[in-house]
This record gives structure tokens, sequence and C-alpha cells, in this order.
């Protein structure tokens, strides 16, 4: 535990979500709470690189993405579930004093971002989102997105009229709508990349486009593939506390999903 954490402290590593070069990371959930926070992470990355944008067509789809971080962060315990993590992780960190391997500045710098976020966290008062629940204007724009065309000038005419507004109000207003979910955003930020620098890789073959592994009841929440981006296939997982199975299928996008049946050479971290 204590080489895990050094590594992190010390070491400034590159986000592991990041298709290289000349590798593809595949990162699959092991759990529920994982899966959620894999999930807003690359809603939010969606919606903040859209927002950049002028056109009205990228605020259309801003707007799009935002309604599915609302219906994410309404599921579930996640804004107490997000404080238990932190928590746990200031813990874990907050051990490591005195570790002559790690340096305590920057030791005390990630336990002072886990106070800060922890404190926005425990400022957002009632239900994340209800701030967008109370707008009238944008739940009527959700309710018509679930019809297909039915966002038309005719159906919503405010909107169309918002669309032809600046790109700089479009963005102001974008902006305003996010603030008070930044510190959901935050939370994922730091349990993430601590999860994603505390690992272990290791390099296997998968013979004949399978592989399979015995666990013997270790737990990891999350397992990332790494692929090199010119071989022609995709992994499938399937795991446990007890097996793990990978199955790389051919990425033929026209055919019926097939088995790739040579050998994939693959480095397989386990988080």
């Amino acid at each position: 535990m204590t080489q895990r954490y050094s590594q992190y402290i010390v070491v400034n590593y590159y986000q592991f979500t990041h298709i290289l070069a000349n590798v593809i990371n595949y990162e699959f959930p092991l759990n529920e709470r994982v899966r959620t926070m894999l999930r807003l992470e690359d809603l939010f990355a969606r919606i903040d690189q859209l927002v950049k944008g002028s056109d009205h067509c990228d605020h259309h789809m801003a707007l799009a993405v935002l309604f599915e971080i609302l219906e994410v962060t309404s599921r579930g315990e996640l804004k107490s579930d997000l404080l238990q993590e932190l928590e746990r992780q200031k813990r874990m960190l907050a051990a490591l004093r005195n570790n002559p391997e790690i340096s305590e500045d920057a030791l005390d710098s990630m336990l002072a971002e886990i106070d800060t976020v922890s404190t926005q966290l425990l400022a957002v008062s009632g239900k994340i989102g209800q701030h967008i629940r109370d707008n009238e204007w944008l739940m009527l724009i959700k309710q018509r997105a679930c019809i297909p065309g039915g966002m038309c000038e005719f159906d919503l005419p405010s909107y169309h009229f918002w669309q032809h507004q600046s790109p700089e109000m479009r963005r102001q207003h974008l902006q305003t709508w996010l603030t008070p979910l930044r510190p959901i955003q935050d939370g994922l930020r730091i349990l993430l990349k601590l999860l994603r620098e505390n690992c272990k890789s290791h390099q296997f073959t998968a013979h004949q486009g399978s592989f399979q592994q015995m666990q013997g009841g270790r737990v990891a929440q999350m397992l990332r593939v790494t692929l090199d981006k010119n071989l022609p296939c995709i992994p499938e997982i399937s795991a446990n506390k007890y097996a793990l199975n990978i199955r790389f299928v051919a990425a033929d996008y026209a055919a019926k999903t097939s088995l790739y049946d040579q050998d994939v050479e693959f480095k397989l971290t386990f988080c």
C-alpha cells in the first residue's frame, strides 16, 4: 500500500484514459460505483469540449449532455458515496506522513485538495441537479428532446431564440447551469486519478483471441486492457473475484461479431 501511494505522490503520471500515439486503453469497471464514475467522467469531458464551441449545434449537443449528467447523478447516493470514498482516501494518504519516500509538500497538496472538494460537496444542498429541475425552460427542452425531431423551432420557439443569441451568452448560460455540478466533477477527478495511478500491470498473450485467468479472490475495482491500436480487435471482458475472461472480437463494423482467432499481445492492469 505504501509503495503504491508513494508512486502517486512522487510521480506525475499521464492520464490513462488518453489514447496514446500507438496504443488504445480500454477500461472496464468491476462495480456499480466505478461504472457511474466513469460514465460521468466521460459526460463532463464531452460537455466541457462542446461548451468551448461557438456554433449553436455545439451548444445544442451540450444541453443534451447536460440532461444526461442530470439523469446519471440522480441515481443512488452519489454525493454520499463520493464523500465516503474521499474520506477513506484521505485517511490512507495521511497514514503516509513521515515516509522518507514521499514528498511531504505533494502529500499536503493532495490532502488539501481532498479537503477543498469535500467541503464543496458538503455545501451542495438538496438533490444533485435540483437547480436544473427547478428551471421550467430547461425541463421543457428536456421533455421535447425525448421526441424524435421534437426540438424544431415551431415546437420550441423560445429555444430557437436562444440558439440565435451570441455564442458568449449561450456559453455563459451553460457555465451557470454547470457550476453547481463542478464539485461532483472534481470529486470524480481525484478518485479516478488515485484509482488509475495505484495499480499493477502485467503483459499477457491471448491465444487465438481468448484469455482466462483465475483470480484467487483478488479484488480490483477496474481493469484496463492496453492494445496496439493497429490490431483490428476489441476486448470483451467478464470478471468476478474468482475468474477473469477476455475475448477479443474482430473490429468489423459491418459483419456479425466474431472471435479474432489470432494471438493477441496485450497489457492487463488491475486498479
